[in-house]
């Protein structure tokens, strides 16, 4: 049986994952308390507009595709009292609230952890600093696509990449909402029509092409795997890709680590 067998939102665009046991699927096809916050660059505060869509594209802010070192960057965000706090092992980068003095203390950590990184020169672009830590910590904005979508991937196509890569490889790299277990290598690529996981129907929309985040290592930071061209090479891909985007088809609600994920293909 397919089943939904790990769960994962990300309070902080590019940093740390967090699992959980169950994720609500609001209407608007985005899940509750994933990406509502991001380290945005100075001249990138406002959204962008993407077909009448607040859009906040990646590559205007902190993402893994271009500041991989952030990987090594451990953040607990705590809803309810509005607290983050940044780790690197056992060193506290900074604990703040999300208030203007707060803002700045985690905006000013950040930057004095990049900036004895590999990532520093990517900093001093024009128009990047100071960076600025946006977002109310309750709406999920800062997806990577305007629509938002949830995200899906089987486990046993991380596993295959596993197989034929020599570093180590897991969900982390992939980032994505739901992870199903009980179904082939690839198998989510083929779906359409309609998924139900749990008590929540999905339309499937289309295959996620990868770009160069799933190269950073989710411990060290370090561009260790060049999954890209091992998707493409190694499995005869067009373009590399794994995983899928799904919106819900009937409104939202809960999905559970355990759900059964049964495909009603078109």
């Amino acid at each position: 049986m397919a089943a939904v067998s790990d769960l994962f939102r990300y309070p902080i665009k590019g940093f740390t994952p967090e699992p959980r046991s169950e994720l609500v699927v609001q209407d608007d096809g985005r899940i509750a308390g994933d990406r509502v916050l991001a380290f945005r660059f100075a001249d990138a505060t406002e959204p962008e507009d993407a077909d009448g869509l607040e859009s906040w594209p990646k590559s205007r802010g902190l993402a893994l595709m271009d500041f991989p070192s952030i990987a090594r960057v451990r953040v607990a965000f705590d809803p309810g009292t509005g607290l983050v706090r940044m780790s690197e092992g056992d060193r506290l980068l900074a604990e703040a609230a999300l208030d203007e003095p707060g803002r700045r203390e985690l905006e000013a950590a950040i930057t004095a952890f990049l900036e004895q990184t590999s990532d520093a020169r990517l900093l001093h672009r024009d128009g990047i600093l100071p960076l600025r830590l946006i977002g109310d910590g309750r709406s999920a904005r800062f997806q990577d696509r305007a629509r938002g979508y949830v995200s899906l991937h089987a486990a046993a196509s991380i596993d295959a990449v596993a197989a034929v890569t020599p570093a180590p490889v897991d969900d982390r790299r992939f980032r994505s909402n739901i992870v199903v277990a009980g179904v082939a290598p690839w198998a989510e690529l083929d779906w359409t029509g309609r998924v139900r996981i749990g008590e929540v129907a999905f339309d499937v929309q289309r295959p996620i092409g990868r770009c160069a985040a799933i190269a950073a290592n989710p411990d060290t930071g370090q561009r260790d795997a060049r999954l890209l061209r091992v998707l493409t090479t190694e499995f005869g891909q067009d373009e590399p890709t794994l995983g899928i985007l799904l919106l819900p088809a009937e409104g939202g609600g809960t999905v559970r680590v355990g759900d059964e994920v049964v495909v009603d293909r078109d």
